[in-house]
């Protein structure tokens, strides 16, 4: 027996040389996957704060691109409860777990069967019989099946990192943004808040005007007006405030309250945005890494579709004691030892082996459009990102620029009423034009704070 097994084996692996030498290839990356122009520069064609280097701003640690101590103590919270951040440690122990028995599928398995008979003919004395065996199993991996299940689970075991990594920068960049939010709609309450008393004071005036009839009712009726409809958007502005405060409380995994910030001016952004060569974007956005174990994953269930192809061959045994030797009952029992060499060919299966051998190919190439479709999108990411920010910084300097001529023209125009070369509702005209670049201003620059979030999660920040 022992020269059959061998012989088999030797056959085996000469027909694995001759034919089947794909099946133990590793996966590589595909040479047709471009990454090269994925993004637009702004650098390129304009004067920017935005610089283009192979020092990847995504490479930062979060607590160097995020510096206010309140929203740090935020990310980290949230990090602790987010009910997606601990599902997605979970399926990763869920991933080891598998791949730990692939690993193990190359050892042989053993089970214990014990067995006893009790038997008696026409009334004669029962005999007693018993084996107590230990079976063992062994499956011979000549043809890379248990070799691609296992590297399959090794690419699921790494998606699942990944995964976790993309679950990570989301939780950090949307706490980011939610923070920021938050921010900037205290400056539009503390802003319209003072704009409410301007006009309060307003009403006053136009009211003691209209008793020494230097105005009219219809004069003061339009202050009443335009103070109540500054007083509506506080009032809606507040009520924004507590609804993101709100779903900031969602994201850290804890009941709606109060949450304890700093302002929008004393936040300090990174100047300095450096995106990296394209490249890097294969390498540290998690979703991209995703998709490339999901293209990694279907090359290798099209490599166990070919294995499957060949033949398999297991080796498996028994040991143990029976007091049973063929008619035979003897005690005490004896050795038993038995061992089987099996070979199985596949020849004829209804099509089912070709059939699933051309869906696996045919996932792998849609698993391989994905990868590309991702790239892409990563790459117009960044590019938006880099644009909104260089956008955004140019425009915060015309909104500064704006409010300084509309407080003066707020001054000017009070100064002309004082002479009587302009009314009232010009004044009420310019205060309204203020407060709504005011307003505009607070809104551009927490885009621009948007803009290095987005940029930060583009690059795949966030890592461990």
């Amino acid at each position: 027996m022992k020269k059959q097994v061998i012989g088999i084996i030797g056959l085996m692996c000469l027909t694995a040389m001759m034919s089947g030498c794909h099946i133990y290839k590793s996966y590589d990356r595909p040479e047709t996957i471009d990454a090269s122009g994925i993004y637009r520069d702004p650098v390129s064609d304009t004067d920017t704060l935005v610089a283009t280097d192979t020092t990847n701003f995504g490479n930062l640690s979060w607590k160097e691109v995020f510096r206010d101590a309140q929203l740090q103590a935020l990310i980290e919270e949230g990090l602790s409860n987010n009910v997606d951040m601990q599902a997605a440690i979970l399926r990763v122990e869920e991933a080891k777990v598998m791949l730990t028995a692939a690993k193990l599928a190359y050892l042989p398995s053993f089970n214990l069967t014990p067995q006893g008979t009790l038997s008696s003919f026409d009334k004669s004395k029962t005999s007693k019989t018993y084996q107590l065996p230990v079976a063992a199993s062994w499956e011979i991996d000549l043809f890379g099946k248990l070799l691609n299940a296992k590297r399959g689970e090794r690419a699921a075991y790494l998606q699942s990192q990944y995964s976790q990594q993309a679950v990570r920068s989301q939780i950090i960049c949307g706490i980011a943004n939610t923070y920021y939010s938050l921010l900037m709609l205290d400056r539009q309450v503390e802003i319209t808040t003072e704009t409410v008393e301007i006009y309060k004071e307003n009403v006053r005036t136009m009211e003691a005007m209209k008793l020494a009839a230097m105005t009219t009712e219809a004069a003061v009726a339009q202050t009443r007006a335009a103070c109540s409809q500054v007083e509506a958007s506080l009032l809606d502005l507040k009520r924004q405030v507590r609804e993101t405060e709100n779903s900031l409380c969602t994201l850290l995994g804890k009941a709606p309250q109060q949450i304890e910030r700093s302002t929008l001016d004393s936040q300090v952004m990174p100047d300095d945005l450096t995106v990296g060569v394209p490249l890097q974007l294969l390498e540290n956005r998690p979703d991209v890494k995703i998709a490339e174990m999901t293209l990694a994953s279907a090359y290798y269930t099209t490599n166990q579709a070919r294995s499957a192809f060949y033949p398999s061959i297991t080796l498996s045994g028994t040991a143990g004691w029976t007091n049973s030797a063929g008619a035979a009952i003897v005690n005490p029992g004896k050795v038993i030892l038995s061992a089987i060499a099996s070979l199985t060919q596949p020849i004829f299966n209804n099509g089912r082996l070709i059939a699933n051998l051309k869906v696996s190919k045919n996932e792998e190439k849609i698993a391989q459009m994905n990868y590309q479709q991702t790239i892409l999108e990563a790459g117009q990411e960044v590019s938006d990102a880099l644009f909104l920010y260089d956008t955004q910084q140019k425009k915060l300097l015309r909104d500064r620029d704006q409010v300084e001529q509309l407080e003066k023209a707020v001054t000017y125009t009070k100064a002309l009423f004082q002479s009587a070369d302009a009314t009232y509702l010009e004044i009420l005209t310019a205060q309204q034009s203020l407060l709504s670049a005011q307003l505009t201003e607070v809104s551009d620059n927490f885009q621009r704070m948007q803009a290095v979030v987005s940029l930060y999660s583009a690059l795949g920040g966030g890592r461990d």
